[in-house]
């Protein structure tokens, strides 16, 4: 737990929900363990409503508890709210917003993203939204409750003050023009001076020019300032609502105590214009690159229409999507976007999946197929059948998996958030003693302000703030148009620093389609062998024993009916068949059994060699069991395997598989597609002591279908699911690849060590600026003017370095 999650909270009771309790020793076990809490009083659990009330002192925080519950082996319940902020102008302000959301009681954690100006807040048991928006108005800031997929994240809707300040024509672009046009005449006579020109306006006329421009169109920077200071703390604004007020102050106590007529070297009245209109370009800039690492989660938000062509009573109606249910019918005519998860019922076609899995190339569709909303069909009419509708769409999800994703926080970021909380109180510190130190030492006390307000203008906190969030927006927005879903900002810094990729085999490295190569009868009866074969799986969705059903079904086999079907974990099948007791499995199934595989075992061993995989049919009889037959299946690699291994094998990655195979078939491929390292015969259960075994390497990265291997998925340092975009696979998985190419692997890590790259050259930039101007400033070789272009540059440099990321392109899709 983080140390702002043991913000002291007010209120002595607690009331939340928590899962997985079954019985009375469940509810025992959780007040045990809230009892064990220091500062706790009381601790009730009502099983039968999964409620849990707490009463403690002050110093127990809603994170301390939800520790507990968790340690205890149950699931607290929490929940999130999202909030739009107004009123952030840097990293400081990013902390200070933090620090007051984690104050009110029962918020566990709250997360501040100052590029999409969005706060994530996870809370104990039911919010309280007024609270929340009340905790940050106390910190002198504005919020408003947002659903929290209501749009993606860095959105910006209709009312959203970014907008106003991107789209030309707006209030504040309005402004930015203004105040330029009445900078101009303040600084452009300045270009005179160096040639003996003195073009300098007239003190009066200077004054004119630059009052409106220093609280008009520079208002914002004293509301915000006054609100922070109102909240005893301190931002960017603040620091320019002092730097430029003194230099104007500066200006107009010579003006009028001196009776200055000229500029000469007594009115700086051009130093406050510029420096606010060169924070309100940076400003303006700023915001229009931010949008652009917003592109593509707003290219996906595009993709999803409004109304859907719904057969309702023979009748085709256009509906709006809300009004779509599971089950209906829905036309969709060519050149139309899909509107729903859906099964094609009737007609083909081409679907333009390419923004939803990164699948370059149209996918053929026809009756049977699934379709994805989103996606765009391409030349035919088709009928389809809703399957899922609004939020549970693949689409919905992908981008409230990255909305998730852009919402948290990279490690990384820690350094910056401590940096921030002390910044602007050591600027303020420095531009006194700067102050100080010209005027006492040297007694020029005009130059002692002009470059106290070089340090005030220059210490702009704004880049710090943008680093890391605009790098993570923009990565997993390009990682989402591609097809990889990266679930959050540590997964991607993690990503970057594997050492080890773990391949499952079946489905992952080959097609997953199994055909059944050989079948081989201990009696010589073949069709007899694939009758009961068939019979015994015919209730399994299997791989297998979907590859011995179509087998059985091309040779037109009646199949019977099996009773006591019961899987064994790892090993196989068993049931009975017309009072016969079969068993259907691996060669350790038999070993147990008692079966004799003598007469067998050299065709096995043959049949492996070449890359098939082995199963036996026995019957159970008296004294052991016999053996009915072989069955051997073959599963061709993915064409893209080699390619991918090879691709991680650049990367200086070593590559591992691990297949409950037999070792035979698991050799065969990993020799054919250039696996390092090919561990067999490995039961479910023990692929997450595999995946563990191999992180002395260094960091373990799983790649499975995230279903049957989410232990192995969970185990590694990041799991990455292939080809599934299903809910199991999202919760198992840190990474989701959206299409079956393990070509997406290397491409995921490329990705991750790209970002990884730009928030550090972000970071580093950010604080060089600081680093070298601050000094310069306080040393005067620095004017007003200079630093205030610099700070301007300092952020839109930031998110422009940010935005060459755009510029990457997945190679699996032939990009470098």
């Amino acid at each position: 737990m983080t140390s702002a999650q043991t913000a002291n909270l007010q209120s002595p009771g607690f009331r939340f929900g928590v899962g997985g309790m079954t019985c009375a020793s469940c509810a025992g076990r959780v007040e045990k363990a809230l009892l064990a809490v220091p500062g706790v009083s009381t601790a009730e659990v009502n099983l039968a409503t999964e409620q849990v009330e707490v009463h403690a002192s002050g110093e127990v925080t809603a994170g301390t508890l939800t520790d507990a519950v968790t340690a205890a082996g149950y699931r607290p319940a929490t929940s999130s709210v999202d909030l739009e902020l107004k009123g952030m102008s840097c990293a400081s302000c990013v902390g200070r917003i933090e620090k007051a959301l984690r104050a009110v009681p029962g918020v566990v954690e709250a997360t501040v993203n100052l590029a999409t100006e969005r706060a994530r807040v996870q809370v104990l048991g039911e919010p309280d939204p007024s609270r929340l928006a009340a905790a940050v108005a106390d910190a002198g800031y504005a919020a408003t409750v947002t659903a929290p997929s209501a749009g993606a994240a860095g959105e910006m809707r209709e009312g959203d003050p970014r907008v106003r300040f991107s789209q030309p024509g707006s209030q504040e672009l309005r402004h930015l023009v203004l105040a330029a046009l009445l900078s101009a005449p303040l600084v452009l006579p300045m270009l005179g001076l160096p040639l003996g020109l003195d073009w300098m306006l007239p003190g009066w006329l200077q004054w004119a020019l630059a009052t409106p421009v220093q609280f008009w169109l520079g208002a914002r920077f004293y509301r915000a300032g006054w609100a922070a200071l109102k909240a005893r703390t301190g931002n960017m604004d603040l620091l320019v609502a002092l730097g430029t007020s003194a230099g104007y102050g500066l200006s107009v106590f010579n003006l009028f105590a001196e009776g200055a007529v000229h500029g000469g070297s007594h009115l700086y009245f051009e130093a406050s214009a510029v420096v606010i209109t060169l924070v309100l370009l940076g400003k303006w800039l700023e915001a229009r690159a931010k949008r652009q690492t917003t592109e593509a989660i707003r290219a996906l938000q595009a993709l999803r229409p409004d109304t859907a062509r719904v057969l309702r009573d023979g009748v085709e109606q256009e509906l709006p999507l809300d009004q779509v249910r599971v089950g209906d019918e829905v036309m969709v005519r060519p050149g139309e976007r899909i509107p729903v998860d859906a099964e094609v019922i009737e007609g083909r076609s081409h679907a333009d999946e390419s923004l939803i899995t990164g699948e370059s190339l149209p996918v053929a569709k026809e009756p049977g197929d699934r379709v994805t909303g989103g996606a765009l069909n391409a030349e035919g009419r088709m009928r389809l059948r809703t399957l899922a509708v609004g939020s549970e769409t693949a689409l919905a999800r992908i981008i409230r998996l990255v909305e998730d994703a852009q919402a948290k926080k990279a490690p990384i970021q820690r350094i910056v958030d401590r940096v921030s909380a002390v910044f602007v109180p050591v600027v303020l510190v420095i531009a006194v003693a700067t102050v100080l130190g010209w005027g006492l030492v040297g007694g020029d006390w005009d130059a002692a302000i002009l470059n106290a307000v070089a340090v005030l203008v220059i210490a702009c906190p704004c880049a710090l703030g943008l680093a890391t969030p605009t790098a993570i927006m923009a990565g997993t927005g390009i990682a989402a148009r591609a097809g990889i879903l990266i679930r959050d900002a540590e997964v991607l810094e993690v990503a970057r620093s594997v050492r080890v990729v773990a391949f499952d085999k079946t489905g992952t490295l080959t097609e997953g389609r199994p055909t059944l190569a050989v079948h081989q009868a201990a009696d010589g009866d073949e069709p007899a062998l694939l009758r009961l074969a068939a019979g015994l799986q015919s209730g399994s969705e299997h791989p297998l024993a979907l590859a011995v059903l179509e087998a059985a079904a091309s040779a037109d086999i009646a199949v019977p009916s099996a009773e006591g079907v019961e899987a064994l974990a790892g090993r196989g099948l068993a049931g009975r068949i017309e009072g016969r007791e079969l068993r259907l499995g691996s060669t350790r199934l038999m070993q147990e059994e008692g079966v004799d595989l003598r007469g067998f075992q050299q065709r096995a061993d043959e049949l492996a060699a070449a890359g098939h995989s082995v199963s036996w049919l026995s019957e159970r009889v008296s004294g052991g069991g016999r053996l009915l037959g072989l069955l051997a299946f073959s599963d061709a690699p993915r064409a893209a395997a080699a390619e991918a291994i090879a691709a991680l094998h650049a990367r200086g990655i070593r590559t591992v598989m691990i297949s409950g195979d037999n070792a035979g078939a698991a050799n065969a491929v990993g020799t054919a597609i250039g696996i390092d390292d090919v561990r067999a015969e490995v039961l479910p259960g023990d692929k997450a002591d595999a995946v563990g075994a191999l992180g002395g390497d260094g960091p373990v990265a799983m790649v499975g279908d995230g279903i049957n291997d989410a232990p192995a998925l969970s185990a590694a340092d990041v799991g990455i699911a292939m080809g599934s975009g299903s809910d199991v696979a999202m919760n198992a998985a840190g990474i989701t690849l959206m299409r079956p190419d393990p070509r997406l692997v290397a491409d995921a890590i490329d990705i991750s060590r790209r970002t990884t790259r730009k928030i550090r050259q972000n970071l580093f930039w950010a604080f060089v600026y600081n680093a070298i101007g601050i000094p310069l400033a306080a040393a005067g070789l620095l004017s007003p003017v200079v630093a205030g272009a610099a700070m301007a540059l300092s952020s839109v440099s930031v998110v422009s370095n940010t935005l060459l990321l755009r510029r990457w392109k997945p190679r699996s899709s032939g990009g470098r």
